[in-house]
């Protein structure tokens, strides 16, 4: 199995760059700069889902109108990873990256000044196009910049910026629109894009793009790779299954275990210190054993799930649950974006990008199939059962992928 630290990597490319390996700190640092990238990027994926009734009310649509600024940013993230990242994958990364956080921040600009709707979700589409890029090459970018034992952890440091997003950023975006009017919110994430555009320029070394690149025809060859197609369909389906279960998590804590409405606020903090602490050992982990992380965290997950629904009445086994879900939830996260890496020798940047994407396109899948099933009438705790039949279908996808890799290695009988 080819390892992150082939000559066709991103840190292979970066070591051969004299003086583009940093130091400890520098490298610290400079992912630190991609982390606040990271964390105005999930901000303004999310943030609008506790502004919908302000946004509805000042663009004059529905409710679920403006939820669609939601999902068509999510949807608007597929195209933009697959068709801009090629585009972008040559120059060195450092600059590409400046060049979609150009893309963030005129696109929350864009939706900060919004005259009506229209051009409200046009801003939201201009910022979409950066997310599968900014993620995709932050990742190969984030592994140069550390040692081989460390490149699992770098990516995590990366998507650590996400993560806050979930758990600080949403929460406080709702106050300050609520309190100041949604517009503010997205003057903010665009300054939050200045500061992250700043500090790219300044903490982020310069290095090569990814060497010994495959044609550009027969890199999107290499994203039909056996491997490569079972990470990208994994990824959609474990994560799906659990951002579809959180989606509609909101209501089962009010309607069926009978928390208080304020203390969801509270309860979703837990969520979010559960991401937090699953990224971290997420990136652990799979540093030391990738797949076995991949493998073990895919079992775990559809259990979680189905342990919410199981003790749903129950008040603190439900929190205890709830934390679970975050943590192995976004455990999956470093390990699943390494296999890919891994996996795609050549073409790492554009099937990095396109793993963003398919944490996207399998969120959409996640919340149609709970929505469907919360409107067949099957109650609040379909969610989890919708949820946990998708994860469960990924780590079937695991399963076999590993069997497959165990029977191509066997010596000949």
């Amino acid at each position: 199995m080819t390892q992150l630290n082939t000559p066709t990597s991103p840190a292979a490319s970066a070591a051969s760059d004299p003086g583009s390996a940093p130091t400890t700190g520098k490298a610290a640092a400079a992912l630190l700069a991609l982390s606040i990238g990271g964390f105005g990027i999930g901000l303004t994926e999310f943030v609008i889902a506790g502004l919908l009734t302000e946004v509805a009310t000042d663009l004059e649509v529905t409710v679920s109108q403006a939820g669609r600024l939601v999902g068509g940013y999510a949807l608007a993230v597929v195209p933009g990873a697959v068709a801009i990242t090629p585009l972008l994958m040559r120059r060195p990364p450092k600059y590409a990256l400046a060049l979609l956080l150009a893309f963030f921040v005129v696109g929350n600009a864009l939706s900060a000044s919004a005259p009506n709707y229209e051009v409200m979700f046009a801003g939201r589409i201009v910022a979409a196009l950066a997310h599968g890029g900014y993620f995709g090459i932050g990742a190969v970018l984030a592994a140069a910049l550390v040692p081989a034992h460390r490149k699992a952890s770098a990516v995590a440091a990366l998507f650590a910026g996400l993560t806050v997003a979930n758990v600080l950023g949403v929460p406080a975006g709702a106050f300050v629109g609520q309190q100041f009017g949604w517009r503010s919110v997205f003057w903010i994430i665009a300054g939050v894009g200045i500061l992250a555009l700043a500090g790219l320029i300044a903490l982020v070394p310069r290095t090569r793009p990814e060497q010994n690149q495959l044609p550009l025809r027969q890199q999107f060859r290499a994203l039909a790779r056996p491997q490569v197609l079972t990470s990208l369909a994994t990824t959609a389906l474990v994560f799906g299954g659990m951002f579809g279960t959180f989606t509609y998590v909101e209501p089962l804590l009010r309607d069926v275990t009978g928390y208080s409405a304020p203390a969801v606020p509270w309860l979703l903090v837990l969520f979010g210190v559960g991401l937090l602490a699953g990224n971290l050992i997420g990136g652990r982990a799979a540093d030391k054993h990738p797949d076995n992380a991949v493998l073990v965290l895919s079992i775990l997950l559809p259990a979680v799930i189905l342990g919410l629904g199981a003790v749903a009445t129950m008040p603190l086994p439900t929190a205890v649950m709830l934390t679970l879900l975050g943590a192995i939830g976004f455990a999956t996260v470093p390990g699943l974006q390494a296999r890919v890496l891994r996996h795609a020798t050549g073409a790492a940047t554009l099937a990095s990008a396109t793993n963003i994407a398919a944490f996207n396109l399998g969120n959409t899948i996640g919340v149609s199939l709970a929505g469907a099933a919360l409107a067949a009438g099957h109650g609040l705790r379909s969610p989890t059962v919708t949820g946990a039949a998708l994860t469960l279908v990924g780590l079937a996808l695991v399963v076999a992928a590993r069997l497959a890799t165990r029977r191509r290695n066997a010596p000949p009988r």
